[in-house]
This record gives structure tokens, sequence and C-alpha cells, in this order.
């Protein structure tokens, strides 16, 4: 499962998401979520699901990334959806009565509903770290929170732990990993037993993952100091961004996703 996680991680590759200028992907990606939580039918959600996959294929990632963005949070997905399943009530018959659960047809267009709009949601978050390298993506941030600099907002510095923390994502993974390969290396039972059992089991695994992540830490910080790192103040980018044509064309195809759910949704309330 540890394996499958692939929150954090950037792709490289030069398709015309790639090359996209990384605040403007930060906006659109803003923009989809508003999209999706407006939408209020399965048309709406289809029209998302539409421009997902053509955002996907132009990207040139594997749809499988797109699975594996997914399955680690498989679970909060199932339980979001039983809960809509069994406490939304509709105005007709129930098609299950069983003791006091009873299961309408509105419970599970809900239920359902609620299930792709969270599926669509990770899958077009995910497509951010895919495509955008940490560096970038600091840098963007950065840009975007700029005018809060006025008011003498550390912005620089909320860019470069927001970024650190996506970036180390996948080092905590892979240092989960060796623990419990280790662990079971020296006869633990991780898989075997009750949920009081199994929760028991992680402990051998949290302390050393805490101690590990408070030395990286500490290691980091030792060599940015090393470096003669002060903040943002007085730094110059290797890279400058810069909106092109490109990124007007892909605010307008979004700008009209927007807009075709608008649309949807004025139309069905009608």
């Amino acid at each position: 499962m540890l394996n499958d996680i692939t929150i954090g991680q950037f792709f490289p590759g030069n398709s015309v998401i790639h090359r996209m200028d990384s605040r403007v992907k930060i906006v659109l990606e803003i923009v989809f979520v508003v999209t999706l939580f407006i939408s209020q039918n399965f048309w709406g959600l289809g029209i998302a699901c539409v421009f997902v996959i053509m955002v996907y294929a132009a990207s040139e990632i594997s749809f499988r990334l797109m699975w594996k963005s997914i399955k680690p949070l498989l679970p909060i997905i199932i339980f979001t959806a039983v809960l809509n399943l069994i406490f939304v009530k509709g105005d007709d018959a129930p098609l299950v009565s069983f003791w006091i659960i009873s299961i309408y047809r509105k419970g599970i267009e809900t239920s359902l509903f609620m299930m792709l709009r969270i599926i669509f949601l990770i899958v077009g978050m995910s497509l951010l770290t895919y495509t955008t390298s940490p560096i970038v993506l600091t840098d963007a941030i950065e840009s975007l929170l700029s005018p809060l600099k006025k008011i003498h907002f550390p912005v620089h510095e909320l860019a470069m732990m927001m970024t650190i923390a996506l970036r180390f994502i996948p080092t905590l993974i892979e240092e989960t990993n060796k623990i419990v390969m280790a662990q079971k290396a020296r006869g633990a039972a991780m898989d075997t037993g009750g949920l009081i059992k199994r929760a028991k089991s992680m402990i051998p695994i949290l302390i050393p993952l805490f101690i590990s992540a408070f030395k990286r830490a500490n290691e980091l910080a030792t060599a940015m100091e090393c470096r003669c790192y002060k903040g943002g103040e007085g730094r110059t980018k290797l890279r400058v961004l810069k909106m092109t044509r490109l990124d007007l064309f892909a605010s307008l195809i979004m700008l009209s996703v927007l807009g075709m759910v608008i649309v949807d949704n004025i139309a069905f309330a009608v």
C-alpha cells in the first residue's frame, strides 16, 4: 500500500501541462475545485470527468498513476459513501430496510455522487505535483502570495515549508517501508491479529520514523545554514515565471468548463 502513495511526487516531462506557468496551474486547480463543489448533478461531474481525462492525456502522465493517487484514500472514499448511503433519506419508499437502517434511492444517488466528486478532486489535485517540480512550486506560491508581504507576512517561509513538506512525503514513505521490512525481518507480525494488536504493532514503526524525520529535518536545517540561506529577501530566481499563450488557452478551457457546469446547474434548476 505504501508503495502506491504518489502524493508529492514529481514526474519530469515536456508535455504542454509541464510547460505551463506553475502560477496558472495553481489558480486553475482552485477553479477546478470550485467547479466540482458547485456541480449539483451527474452531468456536471461528467463534464469534469471528460476534462480530467483530457488533461491527463495532454500531460502524458500514465492513467495508472491516476489509480495510484486514489488507492491510498479508498477507505475514506468508501466511508463517506457508506455514511451518505445510510443517513440520506428520500421522500419515496425505502428500497432496502433492515433493523434501523433504511436505504433510499436518493441515498444511493448521493453516495455515488460524493464518491465521484472526491475521486475527481484527488485526481485533479494530484496532477499539480505530478507535473510541477518542488522548486517551481515554491516560486509559484511565493509569487501568488507576494501581495501579503506588504503586511509583513512571511510569504517565502510559508512557501518553503509547504514545498518541503510535499517533497519529503515520498522520502518518509520510503523510510517507513524500510522500517517495516526491518521489523518483519526480526519476526514482528504486523499483518495478523485484531485491530488493537495491529495498532500496537505500529508503535515499533512510528517511533523510529519520528526519530528519522527529526534527524532529516536537523540535517536539512544544517545544510541550509551552511549554504548561507537567509530567507527570500534579495534572492534571485534561476527560472523567471512567465505566462504564455499556452497558459491563456488553458485558462479559457478551464473557464469554459466552469461555465458549462454553471449552465448545467441553471438548466436543471428551471
